[in-house]
């Protein structure tokens, strides 16, 4: 379970009773997360009913100094509709608050489901809801570097090593000259927003076909909308079991982003080989995690291979996508 610290229960309802929202009724820990502890907490409310929100300690990877960018980014976008969670500020207004020397923050329960097997529907609804936050985001005046973007994720091989990535497997090293070429790609051209930069399908809850939310927004910055578009496209649009391509899901999408915020002409013209640096910031990531987990460990690795695939897919038809 993701909780690193665990908080008894009175911690927990002097901890709530700093915001306006009644009396602590439970807390339970949330499975989901890598880095953070998150609890479930249902309070008594402060009209009819009872209110739920999710409680999170940020326990690394997360410097303290983004926080106020991306607890202000969900805030700025829940303002103008977007399904995203607001941010419970307390009783001060401060948006996140110091226990045990960690940083803690109150985030607006949303209702619905990850899809673990979406539909040219549901993908649609996401590429028309990411066009929203790019359009809604791109006035929220705090910036923040992308710390994930192509230069990052050829340093991150290069460290790796030639030696290290053949041996979890022997494609890996070959994969250094396409990640030189992304990282030279010059897109200082295209428009650039505030931008998700994860959006997974465990990152959007779903009511049926209706994103009802967009969470976790802890790799959020400032940066080429496309690339955005690009990272979803990547995380919806392949079969799970297979890691085939799924082309109604990838139409879906594109469609339904252009159709809320059409693409420029550069963007169409790069966006081939966007998707193929997007395809291997996730090859990057992930080898450098398998590196850094114990064979041992109680952890199941994530294979970097399943985006080196996904980076050949859009190698070979990348550029046909939005013709």
């Amino acid at each position: 379970m993701a909780v690193y610290t665990h908080l008894g229960a009175e911690e927990l309802a002097r901890l709530i009773s700093e915001y306006d929202v009644g009396e602590l009724i439970s807390a339970k820990g949330i499975a989901e997360g890598v880095s953070n502890s998150n609890w479930l907490v249902e309070t008594s409310g402060t009209g009819a009913g009872t209110q739920r929100f999710i409680l999170t300690m940020y326990e690394r990877r997360i410097e303290l100094s983004d926080l106020p960018y991306f607890l202000g980014l969900l805030d700025h976008l829940s303002e103008r509709s977007c399904p995203v969670p607001r941010t419970i500020h307390d009783r001060g207004g401060a948006a996140y608050r110091m226990e045990r020397g960690k940083a803690v923050a109150m985030i607006e329960y949303l209702p619905g489901v990850s899809p673990t097997r979406p539909t040219p529907a549901q993908a649609s609804a996401v590429g028309a809801a990411l066009a929203r936050i790019h359009i809604e985001g791109r006035d929220f005046p705090l910036r923040r570097a992308n710390t994930m973007g192509f230069a990052d994720n050829l340093a991150i091989l290069e460290f790796c090593g030639q030696e290290a990535l053949g041996g979890i497997h022997p494609e890996l090293p070959a994969l250094l000259a396409p990640a030189r070429e992304a990282a030279a790609l010059d897109l200082s051209a295209l428009p650039r927003a505030n931008i998700h930069a994860d959006l997974f399908p465990d990152n959007v809850l779903m009511l049926g076909k209706q994103v009802t939310g967009m969470i976790d927004f802890y790799f959020a910055c400032t940066d080429v909308m496309a690339l955005d578009l690009a990272t979803t496209h990547a995380a919806w649009c392949f079969h799970a079991d297979t890691n085939v391509y799924d082309p109604e899901r990838g139409e879906a999408l594109l469609s339904a982003y252009q159709a809320v915020r059409p693409l420029e002409e550069d963007e169409r013209a790069l966006f081939g080989r966007i998707a193929q640096g997007a395809a291997l910031r996730f090859v990057a990531s992930r080898a450098e995690d398998w590196l850094d987990t114990p064979e041992d460990a109680l952890v199941t690795r994530k294979d970097p291979m399943e985006f080196a695939a996904r980076w050949r897919f859009y190698a070979e038809n990348g550029d046909r996508l939005l013709a």
